[in-house]
């Protein structure tokens, strides 16, 4: 098996999955369920890659564990947050000027770009199952980075469903726990992973371009469709927000301003 033959069966894969998710989006009327499946999107092309690579290295397996991890996580937790709401608003406001269109515009402009982006963002790991390089210090390191991540990204998850299910938070911000050090520690701890999973997929040796990975997920948590994105419109419907960004880190941990 090729790097380039495992490349685009993955991408075939995607594509092909993607599509049966858009037409699910369809029949439900929702197109937020391409958020759910982000996370479990990568567990997909892990898999692959771990049966097409036949990989039975230590990395191969430490990779494919990481990125199950993970995605299954992550999509457990959004299915559970999202399970029964309506179409998230991102999404209704892409629907409203098209409407007679939108289900056509979505496959390409929604579900065939969130596959692509997977695709692209999982290179390192697809490329990571066919090294034959010894598991090193580079590696640990970025399984070390990695279980920060995932720590970070689950706890601050658990702390803001702990928050949002009391009955005195309409309206606020939580500004407790991790969300006192950075405005957003679930994007932090993602920020986290995939450079942790780089490390780990690249090694001493490995392919050092792949780099883009990492690199792309940054720019996606920070300028698309992470801290960017949501802060538009969240000091309109939280009014103390505004006091709570004078004074808390956007996006790495930092002690808040007094």
């Amino acid at each position: 098996m090729t790097s380039l033959e495992l490349l685009v069966g993955n991408l075939a894969l995607i594509a092909a999955t993607v599509s049966v998710l858009w037409l699910c989006s369809l029949w439900l009327k929702n197109a937020s369920i391409a958020d759910i499946f982000w996370g479990a999107g990568f567990v997909v092309i892990t898999a692959n890659s771990y049966r097409l690579a036949s990989a039975d290295t230590l990395r191969a397996v430490i990779l494919l564990v990481m990125t199950s991890i993970w995605g299954l996580r992550l999509t457990a937790y959004l299915g559970w947050r999202n399970w029964g709401k309506p179409e998230d608003y991102r999404y209704a406001a892409m629907r409203e000027p098209r409407q007679a269109s939108f289900w056509v515009w979505s496959l390409p402009c929604i579900f065939w770009l969130q596959g692509l982006l997977i695709w692209l963002v999982a290179l390192p790991v697809q490329l990571g199952m066919l090294s034959a390089e010894p598991f090193n210090w580079v590696a640990a390191a970025g399984l070390l980075v990695w279980i920060v991540g995932v720590l970070f990204e689950t706890i601050g998850d658990w702390q803001l469903a702990r928050f949002k299910a009391r009955s005195d938070s309409q309206g606020k911000v939580l500004q407790t726990g991790l969300w006192r050090y950075t405005r957003h520690p679930n994007y932090f701890g993602d920020f986290l992973v995939w450079w942790g999973i780089f490390l780990v997929a690249a090694g001493h040796h490995g392919p050092w371009w792949t780099i883009v990975s990492p690199l792309l997920m940054t720019l996606l948590l920070l300028r698309v469709s992470g801290v960017a994105l949501l802060e538009k419109s969240i000091g309109d419907r939280r009014p103390e927000y505004r006091d709570y960004v004078s004074r808390t880190s956007a996006f790495f941990p930092w002690p808040p301003k007094r």
